[in-house]
Protein backbone atom coordinates (compact mmCIF):
# COMPACT_ATOMS: atom_id res chain seq x y z
CA UNK A 1 0.00 0.00 0.00
CA UNK A 2 2.71 2.33 1.18
CA UNK A 3 6.38 2.37 -0.43
CA UNK A 4 8.40 1.52 2.82
CA UNK A 5 11.25 4.64 3.04
CA UNK A 6 12.30 4.23 6.53
CA UNK A 7 15.20 2.15 7.73
CA UNK A 8 14.97 -0.29 10.75
CA UNK A 9 16.54 2.16 12.89
CA UNK A 10 14.72 5.10 12.11
CA UNK A 11 11.34 2.90 12.40
CA UNK A 12 12.62 1.86 15.63
CA UNK A 13 13.15 5.47 16.76
CA UNK A 14 9.97 6.29 15.61
CA UNK A 15 8.25 3.99 17.74
CA UNK A 16 10.10 4.12 20.43
CA UNK A 17 9.86 8.36 20.47
CA UNK A 18 6.17 7.90 19.90
CA UNK A 19 5.43 5.85 22.46
CA UNK A 20 7.52 8.22 24.86
CA UNK A 21 5.22 10.86 23.64
CA UNK A 22 2.29 9.30 24.46
CA UNK A 23 3.60 7.97 27.48
CA UNK A 24 3.16 11.97 28.54
CA UNK A 25 -0.35 11.30 28.00
CA UNK A 26 -1.37 9.35 31.12
CA UNK A 27 2.02 9.85 33.08
CA UNK A 28 3.84 12.97 33.80
CA UNK A 29 2.32 16.67 32.84
CA UNK A 30 -0.26 14.69 31.43
CA UNK A 31 -0.71 17.83 28.67
CA UNK A 32 -2.47 16.86 25.46
CA UNK A 33 0.49 17.47 23.21
CA UNK A 34 1.59 14.23 23.80
CA UNK A 35 -1.06 12.91 21.23
CA UNK A 36 1.03 13.94 18.77
CA UNK A 37 3.49 10.58 19.42
CA UNK A 38 0.76 9.09 17.53
CA UNK A 39 2.82 10.36 14.12
CA UNK A 40 5.94 8.72 15.02
CA UNK A 41 4.65 5.75 15.95
CA UNK A 42 2.12 5.27 13.13
CA UNK A 43 4.84 6.05 10.67
CA UNK A 44 7.22 3.83 12.89
CA UNK A 45 4.86 0.82 12.60
CA UNK A 46 4.18 1.03 9.21
CA UNK A 47 7.50 1.90 7.58
CA UNK A 48 6.40 4.80 5.18
CA UNK A 49 6.50 8.70 5.79
CA UNK A 50 3.96 10.75 4.39
CA UNK A 51 6.73 13.98 4.75
CA UNK A 52 9.77 12.09 3.35
CA UNK A 53 7.75 11.33 0.45
CA UNK A 54 6.80 14.53 -0.68
CA UNK A 55 10.18 15.42 -0.13
CA UNK A 56 11.46 12.26 -1.92
CA UNK A 57 13.88 11.36 1.16
CA UNK A 58 14.11 7.84 1.71
CA UNK A 59 16.59 6.62 4.79
CA UNK A 60 16.23 2.92 3.25
CA UNK A 61 19.15 1.06 1.71
CA UNK A 62 19.62 1.50 -1.82
CA UNK A 63 18.99 -2.13 -3.35
CA UNK A 64 21.63 -2.70 -6.24
CA UNK A 65 21.04 -5.11 -9.17
CA UNK A 66 23.78 -6.95 -10.42
CA UNK A 67 25.19 -5.45 -13.85
CA UNK A 68 25.96 -7.67 -16.37
CA UNK A 69 29.32 -7.42 -18.13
Amino acid sequence: MFKTNECSIDRGLRVVVGIALLAIVFVGPKTPLGWLGLVPLVTGLIGSCPLYSLLGLSTCPLKTTPTKV
